[in-house]
């Protein structure tokens, strides 16, 4: 499961189709409706939120906007909550460096047209739930060495 900080105009279709599929399922994580994933680290800042459902909700939207821009039909009335909230969970400015990294090494694998559209990105967006703040990897964060390093590079 990825559920990804960065904004989903950055992902390739296989991606976005994807990240919609995991965050439906991690929708049902947090309203206690599955055993499985419950303790996954991705939903570790939705968990710790003040709205869990809510946050996902906001985070689910945004992805199923992406969708309809790109003529993708999902179904909105899968998200449970549909409250418009100015909630934002916090995610560090290195957290959002090591994302955009493993994207585009995903993206090097299966779409490289959409990899040479973020080269030379300077300011990575977020999805709107989120607030970037200074600091490391985010704790819950699997970190895979390679991607690591490049994003310290990138931050040179």
């Amino acid at each position: 499961m990825r559920l990804w900080s960065l904004h989903p105009a950055y992902l390739d279709a296989k991606g976005l189709v994807a990240e919609w599929r995991e965050a439906l399922l991690a929708q049902k994580v947090l309203q206690g409706k599955t055993r499985g994933y419950r303790h996954h680290p991705q939903l570790v800042r939705f968990q710790n939120s003040p709205d869990p459902v809510l946050a996902i909700g906001k985070f689910l939207r945004q992805i199923a906007h992406e969708g309809a821009r790109r003529g993708y039909k999902f179904d909105l009335s899968k998200i449970r909550s549909r409250k418009k909230t100015t909630m934002r969970i916090a995610v560090s400015s290195s957290q959002v460096e090591y994302e955009f990294e493993l994207l585009k090494s995903k993206l090097w694998k299966r779409d490289r047209i959409k990899l040479k559209e973020l080269q030379g990105q300077r300011r990575i967006r977020l999805k709107e739930l989120f607030r970037r703040t200074q600091g490391e990897i985010e704790g819950w964060e699997k970190v895979i060495p390679e991607i690591y390093r490049r994003s310290i590079l990138r931050n040179r």
